[in-house]
């Protein structure tokens, strides 16, 4: 089934171009493989990145938009990314990178453009976790920036995930997320007893 990647804010994208044409920006950035890309590169597979800042107890977790995500393609691949935040004063661009996170975010969706049923691609990042997964959100018509979790949706974590869970494998939210409440609950240790009379 086809993706239904929601719209960008315009002033978004916007930046990333501005961004994308200003040479210091580019030459600035940690990003060796945009410094040397010959040919165009595009903005392209536009993400919003929503952040899990805290799990709720009996509850849906609670999530924020922390911003949008491009992915800077160069011919037929992506070799970078641009991320965007909201600021008091309207979107801005907030840096460029790459890393493991590109290759994978583009395995997971290519992996998820073979499911039967259709999704928003979003990205949720659990820092608690150092975790990164492709949120496959069910509503279709929301909109990217907006709508929690919801218990039928999917994640997907995203290469490399935290010990102990398997990238690439789409989990529902209602099996993943208590094995990950149960990852960042604080373990109390048992009271010391006294020693024996």
């Amino acid at each position: 089934m086809p993706l239904h990647v929601p719209p960008a804010p315009a002033p978004a994208l916007r930046t990333v171009l501005t961004a994308l044409g200003s040479p210091t920006a580019v030459r600035e950035a940690p990003t060796p493989s945009l410094r040397i890309a010959e040919g165009p590169v595009t903005p392209e597979m536009p993400l919003p990145v929503h952040v899990l800042d805290r799990f709720a107890a009996g509850g849906p977790p609670a999530t924020r938009l922390a911003g949008w995500r491009f992915m800077i393609r160069n011919g037929d691949r992506a070799l970078a990314a641009a991320e965007t935040r909201l600021t008091p004063d309207g979107w801005a661009f907030a840096h460029f990178f790459e890393g493991p996170y590109i290759a994978s975010t583009e395995r997971a969706l290519r992996q998820a453009e073979t499911l039967t049923q259709a999704y928003q691609p979003r990205l949720l990042s659990i820092p608690s976790l150092y975790m990164l997964t492709l949120w496959l959100h069910g509503d279709l018509a929301a909109d990217g920036s907006t709508g929690g979790l919801q218990p039928a949706d999917l994640l997907v974590p995203l290469a490399p995930a935290p010990p102990g869970i398997a990238s690439h494998l789409p989990h529902r939210v209602a099996e993943l997320l208590p094995l990950l409440t149960h990852r960042v609950t604080p373990v109390v240790p048992p009271p010391l007893l006294g020693s024996p009379a």
